[in-house]
């Protein structure tokens, strides 16, 4: 069986990133923690909601790192303190969500608010080009 590229149709020329930026999107699937929404607030712009209950501003890092949004967690562990838990549900997890942003996609601003992690982002439109190719004689 034969593998179909984006360099098999000859009208798509120069599209071989976009293949790898796929193939790197479907090997970042990393479950379901912590519940995320993202929402488009604008034409231009979107909102990526992370549920970060009992972690505070200190615990997270959000960077970019080759084209992809990186959120990572990290809680420090409650037994250091010498807390003696007889149950213990709710678990100090660590996480990483990564985002694949496209180009001309910015993150804006990032801030908690209820237990909730908010990171805006934008997308430049980019202007229209027209461009006449003159031709030379042989």
């Amino acid at each position: 069986m034969t593998k179909l590229t984006l360099g098999s149709y000859p009208h798509l020329l120069g599209f071989e990133q976009l293949e790898r930026l796929l193939e790197r999107t479907a090997k970042s699937e990393n479950g379901g923690y912590p519940p995320f929404n993202i929402e488009q607030t604008s034409d231009h712009s979107y909102r990526i909601t992370l549920a970060v209950a009992g972690f505070r501003e200190e615990d997270l890092a959000i960077t970019v790192e080759d084209r992809q949004l990186v959120i990572r967690g990290r809680q420090v562990d409650d037994e250091a303190d010498g807390r003696i838990f007889l149950h213990r549900g709710i678990a100090a997890r660590q996480f990483q969500r990564v985002f694949v942003l496209a180009d001309g996609v910015e993150v804006g601003e990032a801030r908690m608010e209820n237990g909730l992690l908010h990171v805006d982002l934008t997308r430049a439109v980019p202007e229209p080009v027209v461009q006449t190719i003159r031709i030379r004689k042989g």
